[in-house]
C-alpha cells in the first residue's frame, strides 16, 4: 500500500479524536509560533497538517499567511470544510515531504509535528531536509516535534524513529542553530501518555 492511501484510509475511517496524535490545542507550538513569528503577516508552514487544529488557532489569532501540506488529501479535504466558516484563504500543497521538492525561500517558520519521525529510511530524511533548507529563509525558524527517547516505537502500525535533543541536532547538521528544546508527555485520547520532544531550530544564513 503507497504512503497516500495508507494515510488516506486512515482518516476516511478514524474520526478526528479518534488518534493517537489528537490534541484540541497544541499549546507548546503555539507559543513558539508567537515568539518566534511575531508578524501576523509572516509566512508559516504546518508540515503533516493533517486535520490538526493548529491552523484554526492560528486564523483565530490573524495570522494571515499560512501554509498546510499534507500526504494525504482526505485530511485536508477535512480541515477545509472545517475551516470554511472562517472565511479565510489557506495556502494548501498535498505531497509527500520526503518525496516532493518544494520551493526556495518560501517560509518564515517550518513547523512539523509528528512527521519527521515516521522518516526511517536515511533517503526520507535527506529529502526532508533538503526541502526544509530550500524552503525555509535565511534565519528561517523550524519547529520539530518527535517521539522522545521514551517515545513509541510504533504508531499507527507504523515503525518510528526515537529522538533526543542531541541525536535530532546532529540529524539536522551544523545549517541550523538549536535554539531550545522541551519534553512534552502527550495525553492521547485514550487514556495513555506519549514522549514528545520538541526542538527548535534556526537557520543559519544561507
Amino acid at each position: 500500500m503507497s504512503r497516500d492511501t495508507f494515510w488516506n484510509n486512515v482518516y476516511k475511517t478514524k474520526k478526528i479524536d479518534a488518534v493517537s496524535w489528537y490534541s484540541n490545542h497544541l499549546e507548546i507550538s503555539l507559543e513558539l509560533i508567537k515568539k518566534y513569528c511575531p508578524r501576523k503577516d509572516q509566512a508559516l508552514v504546518d508540515i503533516g497538517a493533517g486535520r490538526s487544529t493548529l491552523v484554526d488557532d492560528l486564523v483565530s489569532l490573524d495570522y494571515s499567511n499560512l501554509t498546510l501540506l499534507d500526504i494525504s488529501d482526505e485530511a485536508i479535504k477535512q480541515t477545509l470544510k472545517r475551516l470554511g466558516k472562517l472565511g479565510r484563504t489557506i495556502s494548501i500543497e498535498i505531497g509527500d515531504i520526503s518525496t516532493i521538492t518544494t520551493k526556495e525561500n518560501q517560509f518564515d517558520l517550518w513547523h512539523d509535528r509528528a512527521v519527521f519521525h515516521f522518516l526511517t529510511e536515511a533517503k526520507q530524511r535527506e529529502k526532508y531536509k533538503d526541502n526544509l533548507k530550500r524552503s525555509l529563509k535565511s534565519n528561517g525558524v523550524v519547529i520539530l516535534a518527535t517521539f522522545g527517547p521514551n517515545g513509541p516505537d510504533k504508531c499507527s502500525g507504523l515503525d518510528t524513529v526515537k529522538y533526543s535533543e542531541q541525536s535530532l541536532a546532529e540529524e539536522l547538521g551544523n545549517d541550523f542553530q538549536l535554539l531550545g528544546s522541551e519534553i512534552n508527555l502527550h495525553q492521547t485520547p485514550f487514556e495513555t501518555s506519549q514522549q514528545f520532544i520538541y526542538c527548535w531550530f534556526r537557520l543559519k544564513t544561507k
